[in-house]
């Protein structure tokens, strides 16, 4: 049966989107437009839709707009069909209902992401375990306890038999086999990084040996550690190792590409430290670039280290780009279209509403509060009383008429701070929402079902 879908929206934004969803043309489902009779979408709840919403027949899917406040599982029940969120603005839908309606799933991964404690040995087995739990919360599946070289790890015992008793997986990478050897015997799961010279440390363990060249340039030396591995029956992962640019870069992705052609089969891991932490540039868009190599070559294991200030986001980067690129390969697609997770500095459609569509929007005003949008042209600020239009933020402050009302005034300045931020770097603006920065910056909680508490200065307001 072909499916119909209702999209609710309000008086303000009709048209609006009867013109986005005529825009779409011959589609795979059959559409209706219901009005909730309010003036804003975003401002309908629960008991209004229940109310005033009467379904035609053979509707078989309702999608309210992104910002509607409502339980969705509880207006599902009532009307008996599926209720779902679309995206928060119209100029949005046509990508979202291009997957048939809903958003992408990014729940899926296939990588295992190794995240180092370079200083481990510096740290006491409750630090280590603290440590870990942060780490696994942001994404990592295998703790790697790193051991500095010259620098006893006498509790190295402690730490790997604690993190086991709380659930973490655990992997040991020292220089020195005989600490290896001792991760071994307390329980590590992983042995990093082990050459064709010493990977019989491996052999009378249950540990999986991360295999790596004895010198990085060296791919036969371990082809030949691998076959070692293959002709005693055990698992192992190899890692031909990331150089860092201009030492090597070009030619260890080669050795990548190299390992995976004569091995097919084979469990790979990357270190991708070698680039996020010695390249000075944000670490995000290096990080897609060596998760899409991954994805590309089915490396399904990945080192990462957090040293630098500048990767202090590195495990939600990883976390974030494997389900991306997972996404992505299941649909043989390109990896656009799975959310803005990878965007942090300029989104892929700052804008939402053309200058002209904003005068639209203005002249349809008629109470004194502001509304605050960014278009091509700028920053606008209007009620129904003034419209201010410009680019920088505090030259608006003359034009707005709050002298008298040092809340109101703060709360506009915050405002028109964020939507010039948003304008100069191309992201996208909603008025009383976060900058969305993706991965590389936590979003606050947020409860969908009910309406935000007044901020804090209407309520330093409401207090006077």
């Amino acid at each position: 049966m072909r499916e119909r879908l209702a999209l609710i929206t309000g008086h303000l934004s009709r048209a609006r989107l009867e013109r986005t969803m005529t825009a779409l043309g011959r589609v795979s489902f059959d559409w209706l437009i219901l009005d909730a009779g309010v003036k804003v979408a975003a401002l309908m709840t629960e008991e209004i839709i229940r109310r005033r919403i009467a379904l035609p027949e053979g509707v078989t899917r309702i999608l309210l707009p992104g910002r509607c406040r409502a339980d969705l599982e509880a207006l599902s029940g009532h009307f008996g069909i599926p209720v779902e969120r679309g995206p928060d603005e119209i100029a949005d839908l046509p990508a979202f209902l291009g997957r048939g309606g809903h958003p992408p799933d990014l729940s899926r991964h296939d990588v295992t992401i190794f995240s180092e404690i370079v200083e481990a040995s510096q740290l006491s087995p409750e630090q280590l375990l603290e440590r870990a739990r942060a780490m696994a919360a942001k994404g990592a599946d295998v703790i790697d306890l790193g051991a500095l070289p010259d620098t006893p790890f006498p509790h190295l015992e402690d730490s790997i038999r604690l993190l086991k008793q709380h659930g973490f997986r655990v992997s040991v990478d020292s220089a020195a086999p005989a600490e290896l050897r001792r991760g071994a015997e307390a329980g590590a799961d992983f042995l990093l990084s082990l050459n064709e010279h010493t990977l019989d440390l491996a052999l009378g363990t249950q540990a999986i040996p991360v295999l790596v060249p004895v010198e990085p340039s060296d791919l036969a030396s371990l082809l030949r550690a691998v076959e070692r591995m293959e002709e005693a029956g055990r698992p192992f992962i190899a890692d031909p190792v990331l150089d860092p640019i201009h030492f090597g870069f070009a030619a260890s992705l080669a050795r990548y590409v190299e390992f995976r052609r004569l091995k097919p089969q084979a469990e790979i891991l990357m270190g991708t430290g070698n680039l996020t932490e010695l390249t000075e540039a944000d670490s995000l868009g290096l990080t897609a670039l060596l998760m899409g190599i991954c994805s590309e070559l089915a490396i399904r294991h990945v080192l990462v280290v957090q040293v630098s200030a500048h990767t202090r986001r590195t495990l939600q980067e990883h976390d974030a780009a494997r389900r991306l690129m997972f996404a992505a390969k299941a649909d043989g697609s390109l990896p656009k279209g799975y959310g803005s997770a990878l965007l942090a500095l300029h989104d892929k459609r700052p804008v939402v509403s053309s200058p002209e569509q904003v005068e639209q929007n203005a002249a349809a005003v008629r109470d004194t509060n502001f509304r605050i949008e960014v278009s091509d042209d700028g920053i606008h600020a209007y009620n129904r009383a003034i419209h201010a239009r410009g680019t920088d933020a505090l030259a608006f402050y003359p034009q707005l008429d709050v002298a008298k009302d040092a809340a109101h005034a703060f709360y506009l300045g915050t405002e028109l701070a964020k939507a010039e931020t948003a304008w100069r770097l191309g992201k996208r603006y909603a008025q009383d929402e976060p900058l969305d920065f993706g991965c590389a910056a936590d979003k606050p909680d947020e409860d969908a079902t009910g309406f935000k508490a007044p901020g804090h200065t209407l309520a330093g307001r409401k207090e006077q």
